[in-house]
């Protein structure tokens, strides 16, 4: 006759078998047409240019990959809570209720206002770096929340694999590695391709004059970015 314990350790071991074998099989319902779809439409909305990119790309080049590392995680990390926010009703709040969908919408565009207002008054590498373009880490986390594009994502993720499926918890642990991954290696890309432009930018005897027109085109992406939001 077993003693007491080894039953007890016995039956928990069988419990969590259980437990795994259950949360397997509920993670193998996504099959691979649905995998592949969510791949392919996170590259799309990844790697095309937006705020994010559009972001990373000039603090890269303004003040050098390491200064706009920040940032890069920053992204990931708030869109990884909006997807999160969003699974758990938020995102069917804001569709339910237009005005919230205007606030959003609002805020967003005058943040990227502001942002392309500072990138048109970085002149020199060393005015961005002192006084421009300071956007660290929690601003990027903010940005997510009053971004459309973050937003489109995250609901088109919670509507089309998550939201109503008898898996919807194992459903979210998987999707959202894999999307903060694609978020933190698009903007990583944007911004490697700004910093080895660094030098390039600073134009003959560091005159910085291509830094400028550069920094104006990224507030025209901003500008347009804006825009677009507004009439979405």
């Amino acid at each position: 006759m077993l003693p007491k314990t080894a039953i007890q350790i016995n039956f928990l071991t069988a419990k969590l078998y259980c437990i795994c074998a259950g949360f397997n099989y509920k993670v193998r319902t996504m099959n691979w047409q649905e995998l592949s779809a969510l791949l392919v439409l996170a590259t799309a909305m990844s790697f095309t240019p937006g705020p994010n990119t559009t972001l990373a790309t000039a603090l890269a080049a303004n003040q050098g990959f390491r200064h706009a590392l920040p940032f890069i995680c920053a992204v990931p990390v708030g869109w990884g809570a909006l997807l999160l926010v969003c699974a758990l009703g938020l995102g069917a709040l804001v569709l339910a209720l237009p005005w919230l969908g205007w606030t959003v919408r609002i805020g967003g565009v005058a943040y990227l206002l502001w942002l392309a207002s500072k990138l048109t008054r970085a002149r020199q590498l060393g005015e961005a770096n002192a006084e421009l373009l300071r956007v660290g880490f929690w601003q990027g986390v903010t940005l997510q929340f009053v971004n459309i594009k973050a937003w489109m994502l995250a609901l088109a993720i919670v509507g089309g694999w998550i939201a109503g499926r008898a898996d919807a918890t194992q459903r979210l642990v998987l999707v959202l590695p894999i999307l903060l991954g694609f978020a933190f290696a698009s903007n990583c890309c944007y911004a490697l391709v700004g910093s080895a432009l660094r030098t390039w930018l600073t134009g003959p005897n560091g005159s910085g004059q291509r830094l400028v027109w550069f920094n104006r085109g990224m507030a025209v992406v901003l500008l347009v970015t804006a825009l677009w939001m507004l009439v979405l």
